[in-house]
């Protein structure tokens, strides 16, 4: 059980671990193969450049399936527990889908971008909603300014969204939880690093974060089964 004060200020991570539950393939564990491509070479700048044919048909993919994928229980506890602590929870999440948003959440924060919006890879065109897929055969879609549309999605090698917005929520939090990240993969990682000494911190998972030293506690096993009796209210 976590126990949340009217004082409180709750930092929520999620990572894949909650979206796999809904059936979401991770794409780096288990070989971390499509199509015989490793996950990095086409998601990347440099795979952008090289060929954004077969980016777009990887995107295209992950669309299909994530438009299938519907909330699990995890999705659905944060989004009781924005409607229960409003404005003094900041739920920052490391996935692309909308689970979080379908679920009820409102005010989402998306460090590495929105699967299902798209932005121009030249202008300063704001990133608009976007559900189209693509096959390799076909031409990729431009905009206004003769740039080319790609997925608003933080690839490696590029800069996280909302980091100040981020950073703030961090300095000021006193509940830190992680949801089914691996505890590796950076900035995020870092995260529960900066909170220590001065939030309870917690983490959910099927299994231990490579970081599990750093949580005041760890709870194991399915956030969807964990997460709608975990809070209670002070």
């Amino acid at each position: 059980m976590i126990e949340i004060s009217v004082s409180d200020r709750v930092f929520v991570l999620t990572g894949a671990g909650i979206s796999a539950e809904s059936g979401i393939p991770t794409f780096r564990g288990a070989g971390g193969l499509w199509r015989n491509h490793r996950f990095e070479e086409v998601a990347s700048p440099h795979a952008w450049h090289r060929d954004p044919r077969l980016v777009w048909e990887f995107y295209s993919m992950r669309r299909e399936v994530a438009g299938t994928a519907k909330p699990n229980p995890g999705h659905v506890a944060l989004a009781q527990l924005e409607g229960s602590i409003g404005e003094r929870l900041f739920l920052c999440t490391q996935n692309v889908d909308n689970l979080h948003e379908q679920a009820g959440s409102r005010c989402v924060v998306h460090m590495h971008g929105e699967l299902f919006k798209s932005r121009c890879d030249r202008c300063d065109r704001p990133p608009f909603a976007d559900t189209k897929t693509y096959e390799l055969s076909a031409s990729v879609p431009r905009c206004d300014c003769g740039g080319q549309i790609r997925p608003h999605i933080c690839w490696f090698g590029e800069v996280p969204y909302h980091l100040d917005e981020i950073a703030s929520a961090l300095n000021g939090c006193t509940v830190f939880i992680a949801i089914g990240t691996s505890g590796v993969v950076e900035p995020a990682a870092s995260f529960v690093a900066r909170v220590h000494g001065r939030a309870q911190s917690f983490y959910v998972g099927p299994e231990e974060p490579a970081n599990a030293a750093s949580f005041t506690r760890v709870f194991l096993g399915k956030s969807g089964e964990i997460l709608p009796t975990l809070f209670h209210y002070g």
